[in-house]
Formats: structure tokens, C-alpha cells, sequence
């Protein structure tokens, strides 16, 4: 996948708040898709030890959900943990697996934020903004906003809402499971959003391409025959 290289890395906490208020007015909070051919998902784990982390991409075909393509990049972080700015500490080394794929999603799902964030600039709508690629942030804790609880049955959801703004929505997507926080990313509508979390989801409270990307990032995904891999 080809990048927009829209700003460096090498930012400090100040420069990165600045720069999350100048891209925050680049997000396309609609659009919607109609029928995907490749659906990837996107996540990052870091060691507790020192600063390695691995960042995976998977791309399933849909709507099969069979895993075609997965890619995993393994490097040193640089940017501090600071709430809120995440994206600065985990998006180029997701965003070097992704320019290593062969297949280009027609959409992404990501572990993480969207526009339900501070600053309405999640890690989601960040890498959005560079693959200039639909985008959906699928998080498994909230980061801001409030929220009733959501029904019991899947596909359930009540609204998160900060400031007088719906943010996003708290997805419920299996039952007796702990629901999903789920937010535009870029170039979707958060209806749609929803429609897609939904419809990768196979009985597990994660969207498969997002479940096989956590397998992926940790070096635990299993593969079978035709798999393109790094």
C-alpha cells in the first residue's frame, strides 16, 4: 500500500497535540462501502520489556472472512505512552506492515480509537488520513464520552456521546460479553460502521479480521496454504 507521508515522527508531546488539531479537520466522517472484496484488520502489541513492539496487518477476503494476506513487522517504539497520542507511539510500525501488503484492503479495522477521541483523532482516523483508506476504530475500552449500557443481543448498541456529540457507539456483539467501542475512523459513516463490525464478527466478541490480527501481533496466528506472509 502506498502512504501519504503527511507529517515525520520524530514530534514531541506538544507537537504531536498540534498536529492531531491539524489532521483532525482532514477526517472524512462519511462515505460508506457497498461491497468489499478484502477486509483488513490492524492491531500492535509491545513488549513489557524494554520498547519492542510488532505491528500486524491481516487482509480477509469477504465475505468468506479467509484469511489471504498477513503481515507482521517487529521494531523499537520511540514515541513516550501518553494517553490520548497513542497514534504517535503505534501507527509507523502498523503503517510499515501495511505498505508491505500485496492486496490492498477496500477497508480497515483497527484496534483502537477513531473519532472517539479528545481530540477527534484516534489511531484509526490517523492511519486512515495516511493509507487515505476507509477506516473503523474498534476498541475494547473507552478513551472519552459517556453512555447508557447497550441491550443484551447482539448487534445492540447505545450511543457515546461527548460534549453533545455522538462519538461514537458501545456495540454489543456477542452475548454475556463485554461490548466494543466502536467509531468512525475515516471516509465511513458510523452507521456503516456498525454494518461491518457486525458483519465480521463470527461468535467472538472481536471482528474476525481484528481477532486474527491480535493472533497476529502476539505470533500466534496460525496459517494455512496460500497465505501471503512476511
Amino acid at each position: 500500500m502506498k502512504l501519504n507521508e503527511l507529517h515525520t515522527w520524530q514530534l514531541s508531546v506538544a507537537e504531536a497535540v498540534e498536529m492531531q488539531h491539524r489532521l483532525a479537520v482532514r477526517v472524512l466522517r462519511g462515505g460508506g462501502i457497498a461491497h468489499p472484496h478484502y477486509i483488513a484488520g490492524v492491531d500492535l502489541s509491545i513488549s513489557r520489556v524494554g520498547r519492542v513492539a510488532t505491528g500486524a496487518v491481516v487482509v480477509l477476503e469477504y465475505p468468506s472472512l479467509r484469511l489471504v494476506e498477513a503481515r507482521v513487522i517487529s521494531g523499537e517504539v520511540d514515541f513516550p505512552y501518553v494517553p490520548g497520542l497513542l497514534s504517535f507511539r503505534e501507527a509507523p510500525l502498523v503503517l510499515r506492515a501495511c505498505q508491505a501488503l500485496e492486496i490492498k484492503p477496500d477497508l480497515i479495522l483497527v484496534d483502537g480509537q477513531g473519532i472517539a477521541h479528545p481530540r477527534r483523532i484516534g489511531l484509526a482516523s490517523h492511519l486512515g488520513l495516511f493509507l487515505d483508506t476507509p477506516t473503523i476504530g474498534c476498541a475494547k475500552s473507552r478513551l472519552c464520552g459517556s453512555h447508557q449500557a447497550p441491550g443484551a443481543e447482539p448487534g445492540e448498541y447505545a450511543e457515546l456521546v461527548d460534549n453533545r456529540e455522538i462519538i461514537g457507539v458501545v456495540l454489543r456483539t456477542k452475548v454475556k460479553t463485554n461490548p466494543v467501542y466502536v467509531s468512525v475512523g475515516h471516509k465511513i459513516d458510523l452507521p456503516t460502521a456498525v454494518h461491518w463490525i457486525m458483519g465480521c464478527c463470527k461468535g467472538y466478541r472481536l471482528p474476525e479480521p481484528l481477532r486474527l490480527a491480535h493472533q497476529a501481533a502476539g505470533g500466534n496466528l496460525k496459517l494455512e496454504k496460500n497465505v501471503l506472509v512476511t
